[in-house]
């Protein structure tokens, strides 16, 4: 049987989350989407996103968790307050329905996944978004969200687009949905009150 183990991605080191991004779709990207200055990500050059994804998971108040498989380093699962993200302020996504203030540090958001190749597929998503809960709110959170497709049966989803997670993922790990912004984006959430 797998051990599974999830640690704050600071206390992994720097070879292992570069395992982990070595996936093409990620390995552009690093989560960085809702943080670089610009319109999109691509107007930030690879050397300054893999400095930034440095910088913020080896930072105290670290940006995710690192997942192992008996060892080895295999998920990833940004997660941190939602101001961090300052891209989220000007998406409609987010926003679309809601009257809240998009300042609120207590709010704390789930952005990212990624799963190496060759481990997808066993559930590792789930046990990443099950991990944020705690993690979240014993650092202070008010509530935690999440920006989740909506995936339907038969319909072929690429990778690409899911990296948000899909909703019963977040249904599984105890998020309950705020509202639809679009056909297939849902907003969940976990309150943990004052």
């Amino acid at each position: 049987m797998s051990k599974l183990t999830i640690v704050p991605a600071n206390e992994a080191p720097w070879a292992d989350l570069q395992a982990i991004f070595s996936v093409r779709e990620a390995s552009r990207c690093l989560c960085q989407r809702f943080k670089v200055e610009g319109w999109i990500w691509r107007d930030s050059t690879l050397d300054q996103r893999t400095a930034a994804l440095r910088s913020q998971t080896a930072a105290p108040e670290t940006s995710g968790l690192v997942a192992y498989l008996d060892g080895e380093p295999v998920a990833w699962v940004a997660v941190e307050p939602r101001v961090a993200y300052p891209k989220l302020r000007t998406l409609r996504v987010p926003w679309s329905g809601r009257e809240e203030d998009k300042d609120d540090e207590g709010v704390w958001s789930v952005t990212c996944f990624v799963v190496r190749k060759g481990y997808r597929g066993r559930g590792l998503t789930y046990e990443l978004a099950r991990a944020v809960v705690p993690y979240a709110r014993e650092r202070g959170a008010r509530a935690l969200e999440a920006y989740a497709m909506l995936t339907q049966p038969g319909k072929e989803i690429t990778w690409g687009e899911l990296h948000v997670g899909a909703v019963q993922v977040f249904e599984e790990a105890g998020f309950t949905e705020v509202c639809r912004p679009t056909l297939r984006r849902v907003i969940m959430r976990v309150e943990f009150g004052p």
